[in-house]
């Protein structure tokens, strides 16, 4: 089994939301050989998910109340097969905290674009403290990039 590791900031907004759309997104296709967990670079321990995130993903369907923060640590990357980020400096700052997982840490766009957007584009921006309307650009660019990654990783 593959375990895919989601990491922002907080772990209450653009992680866990990728994290409960994937395993969404997994579910509809039948692929049930990967794991998919997050977590956040400054998260507080078992902070639930923002509002606004709840509220998004409760449009589609999914239910992110029961889920808590944890912050990244080196069991979670020591099980992650892959680490995607939501911008260029989170991938830089785990590099510089877990530099022997350099090779499988990789910005989520520019990972499912192969490189091939800028690195302006590939940033998924923070949406925390922000309407629900920012929350759902969010959660679009991370269903677009998710699709992506299936058809990555099924090839």
């Amino acid at each position: 089994m593959k375990t895919i590791l989601f990491v922002c900031t907080g772990n209450t907004c653009r992680s866990s939301m990728a994290e409960a759309l994937f395993k969404e997104l997994l579910g509809k296709k039948g692929i049930e050989d990967i794991k998919v967990i997050s977590a956040g670079l400054a998260a507080f321990e078992g902070d639930k998910a923002s509002p606004q995130a709840v509220h998004v993903m409760q449009k589609r369907g999914i239910d992110l109340t029961g889920h808590r923060a944890r912050r990244i640590d080196a069991n979670l990357v020591n099980q992650a097969d892959l680490i995607l980020t939501m911008t260029g400096r989170h991938k830089a700052h785990l590099i510089s905290m877990f530099p022997e997982a350099a090779e499988k840490i990789h910005v989520l766009k520019e990972y499912v674009y192969d490189g091939s957007i800028s690195a302006q584009s590939a940033q998924i921006l923070d949406p925390f403290g922000q309407s629900v309307e920012v929350y759902e650009e969010c959660a679009l660019q991370l269903e677009e990039a998710l699709n992506k990654l299936i058809e990555k990783l099924t090839e």
